[in-house]
């Protein structure tokens, strides 16, 4: 369970990097910039949250979905 902005941006980062992408490809993705990835993955409690879970929703999760390119 993820308790709180912390522990969201290094489970975000974690799996950006498992993946091999970069904090602007993931960016690109989800359409906002560079900043918000690095703010999001340092923790930043207050980075936009439906930005938050776009970013988390392009990841690969538990269930094995592959990074989203479709939105590249």
């Amino acid at each position: 369970m993820i308790r709180n902005a912390s522990e969201f941006g290094q489970m975000v980062a974690r799996a950006r990097k498992a993946l091999g992408i970069t904090q602007r490809e993931l960016a690109l993705a989800i359409n906002a910039g560079e900043r918000f990835i690095v703010d999001l993955e340092a923790g930043k409690p207050t980075a936009q949250l439906g930005k938050a879970l776009a970013a988390g929703v392009h990841l690969e999760d538990v269930s094995g979905k592959g990074f989203d390119t479709a939105r590249r």
